[in-house]
């Protein structure tokens, strides 16, 4: 039904997912990659989890089509709300050869060494907050680290809309991080569980102490997808290495090719495509 080999796959809800895809490249560059960001049903965050299940299952879908045998869901919203189900029930449907991973458990696997106090904070969409899926993990993992989330849910607007540096981006920035520290003020690192929220490192900076951690995910996603690929050579054999590079948006080519050179630094090609309801 899909391709044999091809290329890694990786999905996200809009434009945060950009900085998984630069870490994850920058480690492996030789591979073949297709990035896909759902622009035209952006954001996630807010949405149900059959909804959010919903559109991710056709974004893998697309991916697994146009050849991807292994996809990263580089959004948290859709790691937390459709990871599982969808290799739990598609996966064996579709072709059990491939596999979805998603951002989570690759990011909580570090902290207990991080995090000295063992208190740790969540900064996420208002969707993965609700999940629980870190704190979940988390118990499953370390359940002697305790864990707050915080749902921040203009902060991705204000990445996507350029706002991230402006003066009215302190004002939710701070608000946020107050709260969350006059909930547990024992937290000694706070992960950035959104993949929109690097742009805002510099901000949120302004309002944390230098003892605590801010843990991006990019850097330990990648490690990890490293570690997978050692561990099972015959994935690492069907992805294709030519060291190409794709991206695809659901909106507009140019609107997202505009906004990606934010993440990026760079200016790249786009190509707008549509996600069938399979």
């Amino acid at each position: 039904m899909f391709p044999e080999q091809g290329p890694i796959g990786i999905f996200d809800s809009g434009y945060g997912g950009l900085t998984i895809f630069e870490k994850i490249a920058e480690a492996l560059p030789a591979y073949d990659y297709i990035y896909l960001g759902d622009n035209a049903r952006t954001p996630y965050g807010p949405r149900s989890f059959e909804v959010v299940y919903q559109f991710t299952r056709q974004a893998v879908h697309k991916l697994f089509e146009e050849g991807c045998q292994l996809v990263i869901l580089a959004c948290n919203t859709a790691s937390a709300k459709a990871l599982r189900t969808i290799q739990q029930q598609d996966l064996p449907h579709w072709d059990a050869s491939k596999r979805v991973l998603g951002v989570i458990r690759p990011t909580i696997e570090y902290l207990d060494t991080i995090s000295k106090t063992k208190h740790v904070g969540i900064l996420g969409t208002i969707g993965t907050i609700a999940s629980q899926s870190y704190e979940l993990e988390i118990e499953k993992m370390y359940p002697h680290i305790q864990v707050s989330g915080e749902a921040c849910p203009m902060w991705v607007p204000l990445v996507e809309n350029k706002e991230y540096n402006s003066p009215g981006a302190d004002y939710f920035i701070q608000q946020h991080i107050n709260h969350i520290l006059n909930i547990d003020p024992e937290i000694d690192t706070l992960v950035l569980g959104c993949t929109h929220y690097p742009l805002l490192k510099d901000k949120i900076a302004n309002y944390i102490s230098d003892k605590i951690q801010l843990f991006e995910q990019g850097d330990y996603v990648a490690d990890r997808l490293i570690d997978y690929l050692h561990r099972h050579p015959e994935m690492d054999a069907r992805l294709t290495k030519s060291g190409s590079r794709r991206f695809q948006t659901t909106e507009s080519a140019t609107k997202f090719a505009e906004t990606a050179s934010v993440f990026l630094n760079k200016e790249i090609e786009v190509e707008q495509v549509v996600i069938d309801n399979e």
